[in-house]
């Protein structure tokens, strides 16, 4: 049975659920994977995750589809990314099948919470990997845990899909050659302080810079940044500090595929913002969050409308969202069906 929840107006906070699933790694190997009710993590006080930032984590989304079935969406990306930001970190890797079972394993004890189809809420997993262990020193540690719960969730920006303004923040999300394109907690930590100061000039959050020479668009907080030119070209930032987001990946795919687009990843001056017709930001918990407006300096740019959303933009949500939630065939292998 659904739990009785207001799926319309749910946002996105942290909600307990009733199972997660916990693996430890020791002595070179994971243990064998199991639930539990418990969501109190027991770690040593010398643990690496807590002192020295070893850790990543995930997000991905689970979909009620209208025949009641449950989809989850390029999870194989997601385990793929979790083993690219571990092997930065010098931790071991989660093998992709167990990964994706794990999310299974986790959907399916908590299918009570997931919402009913119709209501634009899902469920969110979020992955995470820490290291832990008695350490003090400065090196890999010596144990690692993996796990995942899930939250009920709606949009993460107030409003969902409608135009959000975006201010350019002064300060950088990541150094050049550093942990910029790994999905660690080190990342989000430093974007904190800067995000503050965007929502208290009310922005829904920043942008970041290159930070090497402070001209290109790189991320939009906590989502990347797409643009649709005048002459109808998808073009999204390329950069070796720039998170890769899959739902980016995505929308490149679709807006070639299956809108006929020219799509370019490449260089996105802050300076040359009127090539845009739209823009957005695109992420996981985001989805698609159409960019009314950039404020940079004294100047501030509006792209399609800071209260419509733009045709192209429209277009690449529904058939996303319609992939996602099983109204829309999927390119092989985009989905995987929980039941």
């Amino acid at each position: 049975m659904t739990k009785n929840i207001d799926w319309q107006n749910l946002g996105f906070n942290y909600i307990k659920t009733d199972y997660r699933y916990i693996a430890y790694w020791k002595d070179g190997k994971w243990s064998e994977g199991e639930l539990t009710k418990d969501n109190v993590l027991h770690i040593s006080e010398g643990s690496t995750a807590l002192h020295y930032g070893q850790q990543s984590f995930e997000g991905l989304k689970a979909y009620r589809c209208k025949d009641g079935s449950i989809n989850l969406f390029r999870p194989d990306q997601n385990a793929l990314r979790m083993q690219a930001s571990a092997r930065r970190l010098l931790m071991p890797e989660v093998p992709v099948e167990m990964f994706i079972d794990a999310c299974k394993q986790v959907v399916k004890a908590n299918e009570q919470w997931l919402a009913p189809y119709g209501t634009g809420a899902t469920l969110y997993l979020r992955p995470f990997l820490i290291g832990v262990g008695d350490n003090i020193g400065v090196h890999p540690a010596p144990e690692y845990i993996f796990s995942i719960f899930c939250c009920p969730v709606g949009a993460y920006f107030k409003g969902g899909m409608s135009p959000t303004n975006f201010i350019v923040s002064e300060y950088d999300r990541a150094a050049p050659h550093g942990t910029g394109a790994a999905k660690v907690g080190g990342n989000y930590a430093a974007s904190l302080y800067p995000g503050l100061i965007a929502k208290t000039r009310h922005f829904g959050d920043c942008i970041y810079l290159d930070p090497a020479t402070h001209t290109k668009i790189e991320e939009v907080g906590s989502a990347n940044f797409f643009g649709i030119t005048k002459d109808n070209k998808f073009i999204t930032p390329l950069s070796p500090s720039i998170l890769p987001s899959i739902t980016k990946y995505s929308l490149l795919y679709l807006a070639k595929e299956r809108l006929g687009m020219e799509i370019i990843e490449g260089d996105v001056y802050i300076d040359q913002l009127e090539q845009f017709k739209e823009a957005g930001a695109c992420g996981t918990a985001a989805v698609i969050t159409p960019i009314g407006g950039i404020q940079y300096g004294d100047n501030f740019h509006v792209f399609y409308s800071e209260t419509e959303v733009g045709e192209v933009t429209q277009k690449l949500y529904n058939e996303l969202v319609g992939i996602q939630f099983g109204d829309i065939d999927a390119p092989s292998g985009w989905i995987v069906k929980v039941k």
